[in-house]
């Protein structure tokens, strides 16, 4: 069921502010812990096209990275990407004060605190991919090329398998 919105959430608004044209998908979210797969699944979407938000840290600073919820992040990948030596993920109530939202729910647009944004060159193969709207039920789907260019992101070999 997806429908066009513009507001809702930071992230749709972000979206709505900028003219880009986004539709969103609600699905009912047992957020038991594999987010992303769950929501793919509640949808019947490719695996490869649905993003799941992670907060790393790469020598200390914070960073969200984009990856496949049908793969991992490669921290190693992650700090290269980013020029540094060492990557880690944010434990999870670090990502959710600094993104003002929950796990799950975690969006690379419109977080509290303005992060720098890693997205796996994967996403640049589609027309359109899915990631969180900023709340678990809540899927966005947009043009690669614009989640890039409204996030500021860079893009990367950052998925593992």
């Amino acid at each position: 069921m997806a429908k066009r919105s513009a507001a809702g959430t930071p992230a749709l608004a972000l979206l709505a502010k900028a003219g880009i044209t986004v539709s969103t998908h609600a699905y009912e979210a047992p957020g038991v812990a594999a987010y992303g797969t769950e929501a793919a699944d509640a949808l019947g979407l490719d695996h490869a096209r649905v993003f799941k938000t992670l907060v790393a840290e790469v020598d200390g600073s914070p960073v969200l990275a984009m990856v496949p919820v049908s793969g991992s992040l490669d921290l190693k990948a992650l700090a290269a990407a980013r020029g540094g030596k060492k990557a880690v993920m944010a434990d999870v109530a670090v990502a959710e004060r600094l993104t003002g939202s929950v796990a799950g729910g975690i969006s690379p647009l419109g977080s509290r605190t303005r992060l720098p944004v890693v997205v796996d060159e994967s996403a640049l193969r589609f027309d359109t991919v899915f990631c969180s709207a900023g709340k678990r039920g809540l899927q966005m789907e947009l043009a690669p090329g614009d989640l890039v260019t409204t996030a500021g992101a860079t893009t990367a070999a950052v998925a593992g398998g």
